[in-house]
């Protein structure tokens, strides 16, 4: 009889901590997108351009399409690097669109994605912080992810010296 009390209460207290343990899990953050489900993110460039002035903190937004090849490679590349989750999580107001915006400034050379665009608290698009290609100056490739993060920094430092 003893034995079996024992097990009741081993098998009760397990279940309990695999209960516990589920609620503990995060619930992906939808507006992610896959981008980094740790991240803050915006629903639309008109909140990000008023949390930005909140803030202080540049915006950055990330054009890209669900089912373009080169948009889920970047995207997979930004999520698994940490220095770059952790700026944009720090250091940024983050938008990700799969959708253009009325703002013609976030397409200075046409619309294409993957295309990635910081705009300042001023309100001034960073045309200036460019990718690496001639054809297509805001895109990335995987491989440029450490381009990318380089861009990112050259955003925030730039923003405390102009300010």
């Amino acid at each position: 009889m003893r034995h079996w009390w024992s097990i009741c209460v081993l098998l009760f207290l397990i279940s309990f901590n695999v209960s516990l343990q589920r609620k503990q899990k995060k619930a992906p953050q939808t507006l992610s997108r896959g981008w980094g489900d740790e991240i803050t993110w915006v629903q639309t460039y008109e909140e990000g351009l008023a949390k930005m002035k909140d803030s202080n903190k540049p915006l950055m937004v990330i054009h890209h399409m669900e089912d373009c090849p080169h948009s889920q490679a970047l995207k997979n590349a930004f999520a698994d690097h940490k220095e770059a989750q952790t700026l944009a999580k720090d250091d940024f107001i983050m938008l990700n669109l799969l959708h253009e915006t009325i703002d013609k400034n976030l397409a200075p050379d046409g619309y294409y994605v993957p295309r990635i665009l910081f705009v300042d608290p001023s309100m001034t698009v960073r045309a200036d912080i460019i990718g690496k290609y001639s054809n297509r100056l805001y895109t990335y490739e995987p491989d440029d992810i450490d381009f990318l993060v380089e861009n990112m920094k050259k955003a925030t430092v730039v923003l405390h010296t102009e300010l």
